[in-house]
């Protein structure tokens, strides 16, 4: 899970990050706060005698959005140069830091088994903020350094070696300071650009993703076949399928209205929304994480809550490719009429 996140992070640079910012920035804002509020609505109403950690849990997770299965869909139709694909793959990766940022507030809120004061509440933000920007910091002014060093020995293991040390430094770093090992992990990923492969002779840190690929190829199917055998089929019942169709509703919907956050007509609002839909591995790390936390003793995601969640990460992540390459093939038609 720590590699996937670290690879999540790598397909993204605080440079495209900072291009989009202005209009991703709201797209990606709308995309985790009604999806967030949807959620927590939802649950409220479903499973009204569950703790609030769970509500707020469930909310978080349908913040998630998976850059990697939305790029993939827009590399295949040859869009990549469009407005939307710029507008959908900044606001995803926003939407990532920020649904990182909630989900260690509601981590740090299960913890606690109630609402925090505003003194612990402003700390779990803070902190979490702070370890960001924290690593940001030591991306750009400490790992230039040590990457000159490694390049002197002249072998690529030594990249892969410091990248994955770098990874796995940051993520127990993230799980010492009380949140979610995957923060860290994101944000190793996020801090790696072209300027710390630069002194290897290569040019992109696209370099760093073919490394970091192979490595994720073998272990990523563990995790999703570990996540599939935790959901328990046979004992689903009437209220976890009802629990999943409406998730699967809300969470097509709370990031569909994420594209009114796209300003004058720079790009079109409703594709934007349905790049935003699929929650993919995101989904399921946050899922995973809230079935990890213990609340009165037991984990706060049990088992048919997981399942909903499970199903509706599914739903939410077949249903993308197919609609949003129709929608991109009809706006360019309209286009060329």
């Amino acid at each position: 899970v720590v590699l996937l996140l670290f690879e999540v992070g790598l397909e993204s640079t605080l440079t495209e990050m900072k291009d989009v910012a202005p209009t991703s920035g709201l797209v990606a804002i709308i995309g985790v706060v009604a999806p967030m509020l949807l959620g927590y609505g939802a649950s409220l109403w479903l499973l009204p005698d569950e703790p609030m950690s769970l509500h707020l849990f469930i909310g978080a997770t349908l913040c998630a959005t998976s850059v990697g299965i939305t790029a993939r869909v827009l590399k295949d139709l040859d869009a990549m140069a469009r407005p939307e694909t710029r507008v959908i793959l900044g606001a995803a990766v926003i939407d990532d830091v920020l649904g990182l940022i909630v989900l260690a507030v509601v981590a740090s809120i299960a913890e606690f088994g109630d609402v925090p004061g505003v003194r612990d509440l402003s700390i779990i933000i803070g902190l979490a903020a702070g370890f960001l920007i924290g690593a940001l910091l030591l991306g750009a002014y400490v790992m230039p350094g040590v990457f000159r060093v490694a390049s002197k020995l002249r072998t690529q293991d030594v990249l892969a070696a410091i990248a994955i040390g770098l990874c796995l430094l940051l993520a127990g770093i993230s799980g010492a300071a009380g949140l979610a090992p995957i923060v860290g992990a994101f944000a190793a990923g996020l801090i790696l650009d072209e300027v710390h492969v630069r002194p290897f002779g290569r040019k992109s840190a696209h370099d760093l993703t073919e490394i970091i690929g192979p490595i994720v190829a073998v272990m990523a199917p563990i995790f999703f076949v570990r996540t599939g055998m935790m959901v328990q089929l046979g004992g689903i019942g009437t209220e976890p399928l009802i629990l999943a169709a409406v998730l699967t509703v809300i969470a097509i919907v709370g990031k569909l209205v994420s594209g009114f956050g796209v300003r004058g007509n720079t790009a079109d609002k409703l594709t934007v929304g349905i790049g935003m839909v699929p929650r993919g591995e995101v989904g399921l790390i946050f899922a995973n994480v809230g079935a990890g936390i213990k609340y009165d003793g037991k984990p706060l995601i049990q088992a048919g809550v997981y399942a909903a969640i499970v199903l509706m990460v599914m739903a939410s992540t077949v249903v993308t490719p197919p609609w949003l390459a129709q929608r991109i093939r009809k706006v360019v038609r309209k286009e060329q009429d």
